[in-house]
């Protein structure tokens, strides 16, 4: 049995759901219960309620990288669950709460997380691709063989002297469970992120980080061959940081392999 609901997004088809620039799920597999990102506010924890989804009983969140859009809601759930049960967990790079973030899309603006204070056992940081409980892999620095996503060039860090430089993206984390992929932000590109997962993928869920206007259609449709041809069996689901456009030139590449989250 497996199961994810979609508790915040830039576009939603339940008109009674509000959304936001970010990106929250919930996985509930036999064994687990997992929030999958904590999007960009307390929005995910409203909609939850609105749905009738108990958040109180999750087992592990799982932060997918540093911004803000993916880990700004931490704090609000850390809030509603001060008392919750020992065994939850948060699964993170320590690159990603360590870092300060920038986009220079637009005028600089910082998207670094507001992290809240959270108790050593906790916190799970993972620097490396392991297996952090029974039958959650988590895989940490993706080899970057194929093409990264263009939407990376005004995406930056600060480095200790102050200097802005681009983000290699060593804090993203992709999170893999019973055949599912869950890809965040896909800062690191679809590709290289299938390509460094050994296990069996039947769905892929989130981010692509495709923004319209970066790739060019015949680049994007090069893609979604690429990934239809290589991957025949496995569906992708997806909306957040994919641009409306983008989706439409995949879409009609890859059918019913694609859908929206």
């Amino acid at each position: 049995m497996m199961k994810w609901t979609v508790l915040s997004d830039n576009r939603s088809t339940n008109s009674r759901l509000s959304t936001e620039h970010g990106l929250s799920i919930l996985l509930v597999t036999e064994r687990h219960k997992i929030l999958l990102d904590t999007g960009a506010s307390d929005l995910f924890i409203r909609n939850a309620e609105l749905l009738g989804i108990d958040l109180s009983d999750v087992d592990y969140v799982f932060i997918s990288h540093g911004h803000s859009d993916h880990a700004g809601g931490l704090r609000y759930f850390l809030e509603r669950n001060r008392q919750a049960r020992t065994e939850f967990k948060v699964i993170v790079s320590p690159d990603a709460t360590s870092g300060h973030f920038f986009s220079k899309r637009g005028n600089l603006h910082s998207i670094t997380t507001e992290w809240p204070t959270i108790d050593e056992d906790r916190l799970v940081l993972i620097d490396q691709t392991c297996e952090v409980a029974d039958g959650i892999h988590v895989i940490a620095h993706m080899p970057q063989i194929h093409p990264m996503p263009k939407g990376n060039q005004h995406l930056y860090v600060q480095d200790s002297d102050g200097n802005y430089i681009h983000d290699d993206f060593r804090h993203e984390l992709v999170l893999y469970v019973d055949g599912l992929l869950f890809t965040g932000c896909a800062h690191s590109g679809l590709e290289n992120i299938l390509s460094a997962c050994p296990w069996p993928v039947n769905t892929v869920v989130g981010g692509f980080h495709l923004l319209d206007g970066q790739e060019t259609d015949e680049e994007i449709n090069a893609l979604a061959h690429r990934l239809k041809e290589k991957y025949p069996e496995t569906h992708f689901y997806t909306s957040h940081c994919t641009g409306d456009h983008v989706f439409e030139v995949m879409k009609d590449v890859m059918g019913e392999q694609l859908t929206e989250l």
